[in-house]
C-alpha cells in the first residue's frame, strides 16, 4: 500500500513536470519565433502570415508531444501515449475530428496561408457588413482590430466561405469619388476647374496614370456632370490615394476645402427646403 502511495505520488509529479516543460517550452518558443518575425518584418518587409501561421502549427505539435509523453507515465494511458509518439494516434485524431468544424476550421487556415486571400495588417470587408485590419491568422481563427479598435474574431471556415473584400491585395491604392450638387444658376466649369484645383494640390493625392496617359496627355484628375437632378447639377471627381487611411483623410479634407472654394466664388450648393403655407381660418 505505501509503496503503491509512492509510486502514485512520483508518478504525478513526473507528469507535472513534463506539462511544465511543455508550456514553457511552448511559450519560449512562441516568443522567440514573434521576436525574429518581428524583427523580419521590421528589416526586410516580409509578409509576416505564414511564419505566424507555422508558429501556431508548431507549438501545437510540441502540446501533442508533451501530453503523450505525459500519457506514457500512466500504466493505464501508455499504450495511447505511444501511439499518439509514433503517429497513429495523431492519425485516429484526425479521422475523429473529420466530421467536426475543427478540422474544417484548420484545413482552412493551411488554405488561407497557401493562397493568401488577404494577409497579415490588411484591411478587409468580411460578410458585407465587418471591416477591420487582420490582426492574427492561427489554426482556429482569423482576428479582426475594427476602426473602433474592437477585435472581431472569425472562424477559419466561415470567413474562406464568404466574399472578402481586401482593400490590400496586390495593390493599397484607394480611389475616392466625391459628388457635389450644386445650383443650375451656377457656373459648372468653374466649379469642375475648382474641384480639379483642390485635388490637385492636397498632399495626400497621387497621380494614377499610367506612362502611357502621361505621354498622351491625360490630365492628372477629371471632374464631370453626370446628373441633371431636380435642384441641382451632381459633379462627380475620382481622388487617388496611397492607402485607405490616407485616403479617408483625403476624402474629409477635400469636402471642406471645395465647400470653402465654392462659398469664396459664388458656387451655390442647394439644400431641401418646404414651403409652409398658413391658412386663415376665419
Amino acid at each position: 500500500m505505501k509503496n503503491s502511495f509512492y509510486s502514485d505520488f512520483k508518478t504525478v509529479i513526473i507528469i507535472s513536470i513534463i506539462i511544465s516543460i511543455t508550456i514553457s517550452c511552448t511559450l519560449i518558443f512562441k516568443y522567440l519565433c514573434r521576436k525574429k518575425i518581428n524583427s523580419l518584418v521590421t528589416t526586410k518587409h516580409i509578409d509576416p502570415t505564414s511564419y505566424l501561421f507555422a508558429t501556431n502549427f508548431i507549438s501545437a505539435i510540441i502540446v501533442i508531444v508533451g501530453i503523450s509523453f505525459a500519457l506514457i507515465q500512466i500504466p493505464e494511458m501508455k499504450t495511447l501515449g505511444h501511439s499518439l509518439l509514433a503517429g497513429a494516434g495523431i492519425i485516429s485524431l484526425v479521422a475523429g475530428l473529420a466530421s467536426q468544424q475543427a478540422l474544417s476550421n484548420i484545413m482552412s487556415g493551411f488554405l488561407i496561408v497557401l493562397f493568401k486571400p488577404f494577409r497579415i495588417n490588411d484591411r478587409i470587408t468580411f460578410n458585407q457588413t465587418y471591416t477591420g485590419t487582420v490582426e492574427e491568422i492561427n489554426l482556429r481563427q482569423v482576428v479582426l482590430r475594427d476602426f473602433e479598435n474592437n477585435r472581431i474574431v472569425v472562424p477559419n471556415s466561415v470567413i474562406s466561405s464568404n466574399v472578402i473584400v481586401n482593400t490590400n491585395l496586390n495593390d493599397t491604392k484607394v480611389c475616392k469619388m466625391i459628388e457635389i450638387g450644386i445650383g443650375y444658376g451656377s457656373d459648372i466649369g468653374r466649379a469642375l476647374k475648382i474641384m480639379e484645383e483642390e485635388v490637385v494640390k492636397h498632399p495626400l493625392h497621387i497621380d494614377n496614370r499610367s506612362p502611357q496617359d502621361i505621354e498622351n496627355g491625360v490630365p492628372i484628375v477629371t471632374a464631370r456632370v453626370i446628373a441633371l437632378a431636380d435642384s441641382s447639377v451632381t459633379l462627380k471627381i475620382w481622388a487617388y490615394s496611397d492607402n485607405i487611411s490616407n485616403g479617408f483623410t483625403m476624402y474629409c479634407d477635400l469636402l471642406r476645402s471645395i465647400k470653402e472654394r465654392f462659398d469664396k466664388e459664388g458656387i451655390e450648393i442647394p439644400y431641401s427646403y418646404q414651403n409652409v403655407i398658413i391658412k386663415d381660418s376665419n
